[in-house]
């Protein structure tokens, strides 16, 4: 699918950013002085997503899009596989949801820690630098 043609999450709202750090302090905090933690508290700090702009992207992350909406090809075998988000970072989905496309970093030896994951057919397109510690879904409209 050209550029120009891919879907824009205009008027989408975001979760708040949140570290894992700072969810598990949170967590343990409500712990310790002997408070709850609900199921939603957990899932909303496990499933915190940020925002960056399509412009605050590094280049090589343009060129994995534009590798995406061509349809190829990639430059690494696994690009293109399941992303099963073990991690429960990304929004809870069913399997075969997400997929993982490798963004080059420059030096490396290996496919490096920068990664997009694609949700249903790019209708979504998350960016993490940190090898899915972190994402932020990527805005085409700023």
């Amino acid at each position: 699918m050209p550029m120009s043609t891919r879907v824009i999450m205009g008027d989408m709202r975001f979760p708040p950013r949140a570290t894992r750090i700072g969810a598990a302090a949170a967590l343990l905090s409500a712990l310790l002085v002997g408070g709850t933690v609900s199921a939603t508290t957990a899932d909303a700090a496990v499933s915190s997503v940020g925002s960056i702009c399509y412009g605050d992207l590094p280049s090589q992350a343009h060129d994995t899009l534009d590798l995406i909406a061509q349809g190829g090809p990639f430059p690494y075998s696994q690009d293109g596989v399941v992303f099963s988000n073990r991690e429960g970072v990304l929004p809870s989905q069913s399997s075969g949801y997400y997929h993982e496309y490798t963004v080059i970093t420059p030096g490396s030896p290996t496919r490096g820690a920068r990664r997009i994951v694609t949700g249903e057919q790019s209708q979504e397109d998350y960016y993490t630098s940190d090898h899915y510690a972190t994402f932020d879904l990527v805005d085409f409209g700023c």
